[in-house]
């Protein structure tokens, strides 16, 4: 059961298209296990849709064919396709949401004891923030907080934090003023996709450490 969802401030931005690139390909991800997220996201467009049809014609920009084309060239996830799989370091490879089809996954990198994380590249917005992170069993990610909102989906395993205990299918949508420590789940390693709309600020002197990694 999935209990932890994006706000409807997200999902109105996912609709207007002004949700960052990176947070946008989260929320996609669990609108995808969700259908009480994807109703309300086809309501939001609908509302977009009825608001563009009361507004006054306006003159398009110069750049307007080619920003259009920039985006029917966009990889789109295939609804029928096998899933994709990223070779692991141990346990075997996992299987990624269709939401990651087309975009580029980095190899896993150590980041902390039992922490691995692997760049999520997306083509049209390489400068995104998008990683997926590997975490072993009863392990803590660094305290930390961010410059801007954090979306974290749980794709398997389990973690817990100040606020709650995170299963597959939850998304976790903090804002900047939150600082916390995850901590995996005694039962498995857990495996996240998360973006932030800034940058992660590591606290603490093992934080301190992985400021040029994150």
């Amino acid at each position: 059961m999935i209990n932890f969802h994006p706000s409807d401030e997200s999902l109105a931005r996912l609709a207007a298209g002004t949700l960052e690139a990176g947070p946008s390909v989260v929320v996609r991800t669990h609108i995808g296990q969700c259908r009480q997220c994807a109703k309300a996201l086809g309501r939001f467009e609908a509302v977009g849709g009825a608001l563009l049809d009361d507004i006054e014609p306006a003159e398009l920009g110069p750049d307007a064919f080619a920003r259009t084309l920039a985006l029917l060239e966009r990889p789109q996830p295939k609804p029928h396709a096998a899933p994709s799989v990223h070779p692991a370091p141990a346990n075997g490879p996992i299987q990624l949401p269709h939401a990651l089809d087309g975009l580029d996954i980095g190899r896993w990198r150590w980041l902390a004891p039992g922490v691995r994380r692997s760049r999520v590249t997306i083509p049209y917005a390489p400068e995104a923030d998008l990683v997926l992170y590997r975490i072993g069993p009863g392990r803590r990610l660094p305290h930390h907080g961010h410059a801007g909102a954090e979306f974290t989906q749980v794709l398997s395993g389990s973690f817990a934090d100040h606020a709650g205990r995170y299963e597959p299918g939850d998304l976790i949508e903090l804002d900047g003023s939150v600082d916390h420590q995850p901590q995996v789940g005694e039962d498995g390693e857990c495996i996240c996709l998360a973006a932030v709309e800034g940058h992660m600020l590591p606290r603490g002197p093992l934080g301190w450490l992985m400021r040029p990694f994150v």
